[in-house]
């Protein structure tokens, strides 16, 4: 290559740094352009757009996947060194579930010029042995991830996405029950959660230090056999604390084990503030579980005003290239219109996967609310059949996906929160 490298470095104190830095700065294909002191500094030197590669201490603290993902958004390439010896595996493996491909042991340092210098091959890690055992046997079945989403206003979204989840859980298939809603989670206190860890930010922190695919089990709370939560924040201005990614990453996992019923916020609109640094953008969890979805369901009220804001909404949706199974919730009599009608409205809003009503049981929903069950445990009910015929349209082609009918029930050891 005919110019050199510009490289920054981050060891945080390291017993390494002094030989890195005399290795690459012996090096004449490689500049060091800047020791950093910590990963926010290291990420404000890549936002300059000058730097080449980055060095990376596997152990410095604040290094996760949305700082690996924002030295990818400025071209930077990132190498970890990871203690050698016996841990060798277990730092490639951390290194792997954070987006880094590139790892070099600290025991051999000889090998850190190359891995730098390396643009072509993006996806080699350098001078790591696999892990040893027999290869898999097949990629693991994987379910669906159904995002349920509705504009401001409390159409229902909560309530839609529980007793979704209760109905799979029913028919045997095992299910995941996330609770993504920005602006704080109502999935723990509508089903009688009473645990106040938060899943969702036991999710973030395990995901930030590449942990969540072992530990996925813990950061769920069984309900039966087939059901178990994610709970959501606890209060709405804790947002922060989940970094870009978790969500997708969450539901990506959660996706390998189960079923997946996501419960978003209502907002759709990008925050800007979040292209210029790590900061999180707050609506980026909802759009960012619309991304992973296999399926979206749009819920929106009956009335004049719930049609409106769900018209706005199948609008913005589209934009976003994403159709939707609308759900018309609170359809009652008393409102005039027919189910005709308000599915010629519909049709001239967006185009649409499918179009279905739920009743206005309230009776129903009260009761589930004051006990914390699901409709499914309160038995026979309009609304309870009216999501049943639901989860059979969007389960209607699940074989095509892989999955069995029968699907297996919750791995030993789930913590119950319920009898």
């Amino acid at each position: 290559m005919t110019d050199r490298t510009l490289v920054i470095v981050v060891a945080s104190g390291a017993a390494w740094e002094p030989a890195v830095l005399q290795r690459l700065g012996d090096h004449p294909g490689v500049v060091v352009l800047k020791r950093c002191v910590d990963v926010d500094d290291l990420l404000a030197a890549a936002s300059a757009g000058q730097a080449d590669a980055a060095v990376l201490g596997l152990d410095s603290p604040g290094l996760d996947r949305a700082a690996v993902d924002l030295l990818r958004k400025y071209a930077v390439r990132p190498v970890a060194i990871a203690p050698g010896g016996a841990t060798l595996d277990g730092g490639r493996l951390r290194a792997a579930r954070i987006g880094i491909p590139r790892v070099v042991s600290e025991d051999d340092l000889d090998a850190l010029a190359g891995a730098v210098l390396d643009e072509d091959s993006p996806e080699t890690v350098v001078r790591v042995p696999p892990p040893s055992g027999p290869p898999p046997q097949g990629p693991p079945a994987a379910g669906r991830v159904v995002a349920v989403w509705g504009p401001a206003g409390a159409p229902g979204r909560t309530t839609v996405a529980a007793a979704l989840a209760a109905e799979l859980a029913r028919r045997k298939r095992r299910t995941v029950l996330v609770d993504a809603d920005p602006y704080g989670g109502a999935v723990a206190q509508q089903l009688g959660i009473l645990d106040e860890v938060s899943g969702l930010l036991s999710a973030a922190r395990l995901a930030a230090a590449g942990q969540l695919e072992e530990r996925f089990g813990s950061v769920q709370r069984g309900i039966d056999g087939h059901l178990s939560v994610v709970t959501g924040l606890p209060r709405g201005d804790r947002w922060v604390e989940v970094r870009n990614g978790t969500v997708e990453h969450l539901l990506e996992v959660a996706r390998d084990h189960a079923e997946v019923v996501v419960d978003t916020g209502f907002s759709l609109e990008d925050d800007p503030g979040s292209d210029y640094g790590s900061r999180p953008g707050r609506n980026q969890m909802t759009l960012g579980a619309l991304d992973v979805a296999d399926e979206v369901v749009a819920v929106g009220s009956a009335d004049p005003v719930g049609l409106s804001r769900l018209a706005r909404g199948l609008v913005e949706l589209a934009e976003r290239g994403r159709d939707a199974h609308v759900l018309v919730n609170r359809m009652r009599p008393s409102l005039g219109w027919s189910e005709r009608d308000i599915a010629g409205m519909v049709a001239g809003f967006a185009r649409t996967s499918g179009l279905h009503f739920l009743p206005d049981d309230q009776a129903t929903v009260d009761r589930a609310l004051v006990a914390g069950r699901t409709l499914t445990e309160l038995g026979d009910s309009p609304l309870a059949r009216a999501v049943s015929r639901l989860a059979d349209d969007l389960y209607a082609a699940n074989s095509q996906y892989g999955r069995s009918p029968q699907a297996v029930a919750s791995p030993p050891g789930l913590p119950l929160v319920r009898a």
